[in-house]
């Protein structure tokens, strides 16, 4: 007899050619990802060949109830990790029945930036480190700590082995491998220095690509948290005190800064962000005047500071790019739970499009 685990595991290629898709969108609160699965008659490779779909937005905090229905647009496939075989995951964005925008499709003007003449003829490389936290399920409280306690101060957990010192390293390499088998460009993953929070890169990828591939990272690792019966926190400063806040630090280069003579455009470029701080503080995420205190790793909220090698800035620029000349820089500012879509389109919008 057929025990569970062979059930979810079927290799469906054997007795018919449909496929599942998962189709993936971002909910009301702009964190939360849902997602629901069709059958389709064969394999897909390209999204613009599969159906748009609906679902009830009254219940995700998108539409109200007398006129409920949001429609999804497929817009990025990934090859599904959970299900395997031919079937997908489906990256989508939302729109009314009309074709406009919901106001939580932050993708659709990221979109529109990132295909301005301009933008694609710099074509920005970026690379994300999505931070995050995992929890004890029942208590809410980092994973490895003692309930109702406090291990021993930061230090020994960064980049660490031991059962004493490293907590959740097997979701941590299911999520790294199973994001490569779907087809995003994961380049690494390391402990950070709270006990039970880890980081994973994401990158470098061009435009639009960035944020698909970071909530399709962000979707698979739920998936995995979910089997293992963890909770996952995005949170930017998911313990108060002397511990580390959660981050999306986000590299950054366009090809001029990569260009022989890119230290100068770089700088250019340092100026233009420092002057919007205020803009893009208010759209880096939720909660992060918590984590950007000017301690712990991070320059103060109300201040816009950068400088080589320096963590403590809001813009790190690299010793390998002051000594070449050119390169990338690291917006330090942004917290774990910011949208990929706004962070990277609206840098993209301020070095690029805005006139000095």
């Amino acid at each position: 007899m057929a025990s569970l685990t062979d059930l979810i595991n079927l290799d469906l290629s054997d007795t018919t050619e449909k496929i599942i898709a998962e189709y993936i969108w971002i909910g009301g609160s702009g964190l939360d990802i849902r997602s629901k699965g069709r059958t389709l008659p064969g394999p897909v490779t390209n999204p613009s060949k599969l159906p748009k779909w609906n679902y009830d937005g009254s219940s995700t905090g998108q539409a109200p109830g007398d006129d409920s229905e949001v429609i999804l647009y497929p817009q990025a496939i990934f090859k599904d990790p959970f299900r395997r075989g031919n079937n997908i995951l489906v990256i989508c964005d939302c729109y009314t029945p009309a074709g406009e925008p919901i106001p939580t499709n932050k993708r659709y003007n990221a979109a529109k930036i990132f295909s301005h003449p301009d933008v694609v003829a710099e074509e920005p490389w970026y690379g994300i480190e999505q931070e995050y936290t995992l929890l004890q399920k029942d208590v809410k409280w980092p994973l490895g700590w003692p309930i109702g306690g406090f291990p021993g101060p930061q230090g020994p957990y960064y980049c660490a082995a031991g059962a004493d010192k490293s907590f959740g390293r097997d979701i941590v390499d299911a999520h790294y491998k199973a994001c490569l088998y779907a087809g995003i460009n994961i380049s690494g993953i390391n402990g950070e220095v709270m006990p039970g929070q880890w980081e994973f890169q994401v990158g470098p990828t061009v435009g639009i690509s960035s944020g698909d591939q970071v909530w399709a990272a962000r979707y698979i690792l739920e998936r995995i948290t979910e089997i293992a019966g963890v909770v996952l926190s995005f949170d930017p400063k998911p313990i108060q005190g002397d511990w580390n806040g959660a981050g999306a630090h986000t590299n950054y280069s366009t090809k001029s800064m990569r260009s022989d003579g890119g230290y100068d455009v770089i700088k250019s470029a340092i100026e233009k962000l420092g002057k919007r701080h205020k803009e893009h503080i208010a759209a880096y995420g939720e909660g992060n005047e918590r984590r950007l205190t000017g301690r712990h790793e991070t320059a103060d909220i109300n201040t816009f500071l950068w400088g080589v090698a320096n963590r403590g800035a809001s813009i790190r620029v690299g010793r390998e790019t002051e000594k070449d000349g050119k390169g990338y820089f690291e917006d330090r500012r942004p917290a774990s739970n910011m949208d990929p879509y706004v962070v990277t389109s609206m840098i993209a919008e301020t070095t690029i499009l805005r006139k000095p």
